[in-house]
């Protein structure tokens, strides 16, 4: 056979390895071609959303390019590869090896031999991840619209289930240091269609194995409903939502309080709340930050950064970390250890804020140097008052 053949023989086999699923990789190098620092191509089969593809790793003197083809077009880009430039490869199988070497387009030897792997690799693209929250036989993801009837993620869900995931990481390993006792009540305030708060109480029911009650609190009286429907139908008997405003709403006895996304100042009335009922954690994700912002653009006020804060732009995002600043700081203010994190909501919106006081008794109660500091940081930026400063009466 003259050159050509033997490439497409060899590429034959590849093709009948894929077929047999006998293949376990494919490793092209000796490059000789025209494309700059490209030094060799490593093939294995993955598979992506239930699709078996090739997996192409195009390895550079300085960096690595991944891409995933199917199989037709991949025997293309191999024979080619083989063709123009390319002048080793091995085919490796669990029956057997082959190699192909050719020796500047003269001559090629194609060898047989015994094979070096035993076994097939995972097809897996990439390794499932142990979720904290599983979708299988759970009725509040169904009714959630977020899995079939089987328990299977909606594929135009999966971004929703991962953020419900994501949110339940984060708040396992801030409650794994309370103690059980003073894990009795959650409050949820502003909780909106709830899929956040359906998976922080199957967390804590059916993974902790807990008897915490959760209330969501939401001011839309369709959703408030809708929740408690699906509460009832998935036989979540400690689980409820009631209609009403953060304002409104008697925290008394709360253990944990959480707020996300509540607009502007109810971030601070959600906080307060929690100070008030000296709860063990509050979680806050906060939005709208314009109260601090008004102050800010009505009286400018010259300091050291007021050269940035002459742009709209960067004046907003001072605005937002002003807020959170003296939100923290009260928080430390009142015991509360603090932890600014950064929090992704959905994988359609911009990363967020998430500020959480965890109460600790170590902490000075009061400590009148974070007041002063939080005094400073007023006149600093020429305001005012700050909405939690009145709530607490500072």
């Amino acid at each position: 056979m003259n050159i050509a053949e033997n490439i497409q023989s060899f590429t034959k086999s590849i093709e009948q390895s894929i077929t047999e699923n006998i293949l376990v990789s494919l490793s092209l190098g000796n490059y000789k071609g025209t494309e700059d620092q490209l030094k060799n191509i490593y093939v294995k089969k993955i598979l992506i959303k239930k699709e078996e593809k090739l997996n192409f790793t195009y390895r550079y003197k300085t960096k690595d390019i991944v891409k995933n083809y199917d199989t037709k077009e991949s025997l293309e880009l191999i024979q080619n590869a083989l063709n123009e430039g390319f002048r080793f490869a091995t085919l490796f199988t669990t029956d057997f090896d082959l190699q192909l070497e050719n020796f500047n387009n003269e001559r090629i030897v194609v060898k047989k031999l015994k094979a070096s792997k035993t076994a097939v690799p995972s097809t897996t693209h990439d390794h499932a991840k142990k979720r904290i929250i599983t979708a299988n036989d759970k009725a509040y993801l169904h009714e959630l619209k977020i899995t079939d009837d089987a328990g299977n993620v909606y594929n135009a869900a999966q971004d929703k289930y991962k953020q419900l995931n994501h949110y339940i990481e984060i708040l396992s390993s801030l409650i794994k240091d309370i103690p059980q006792d003073k894990l009795k009540k959650v409050v949820d305030m502003g909780c909106g269609k709830g899929y956040l708060t359906f998976a922080l109480y199957d967390y804590l029911t059916n993974v902790l194995k807990l008897e915490t009650e959760v209330i969501g609190v939401e001011a839309r009286k369709d959703l408030v409903e809708l929740c408690n429907t699906i509460a009832q139908k998935s036989l979540f008997k400690k689980l409820s939502f009631v209609e009403g405003t953060i304002e409104e709403y008697d925290s008394a006895n709360t253990n944990i309080l959480i707020a996300l996304h509540a607009c502007d100042t109810a971030t601070d009335d959600a906080i307060y709340k929690g100070i008030t009922a000296k709860a063990e954690l509050i979680v806050v994700a906060p939005c709208c930050h314009k109260q601090i912002r008004k102050q800010m653009e009505d009286k400018p006020i010259s300091n050291d950064i007021d050269f940035l804060t002459k742009y709209g732009i960067f004046m907003e995002r001072q605005a937002e970390m002003v807020t959170d600043g003296m939100r923290a700081m009260l928080l430390e203010y009142f015991g509360y250890k603090t932890k600014v994190l950064e929090f992704i909501s959905d994988a359609h919106t911009p990363k967020n804020v998430m500020i959480v006081g965890i109460k600790d008794s170590k902490k000075v109660y009061k400590d009148e140097d974070i007041l002063l500091q939080f005094q400073e940081a007023k006149a600093y930026f020429g305001i005012g008052y700050h909405h939690l400063e009145r709530l607490l009466g500072l």
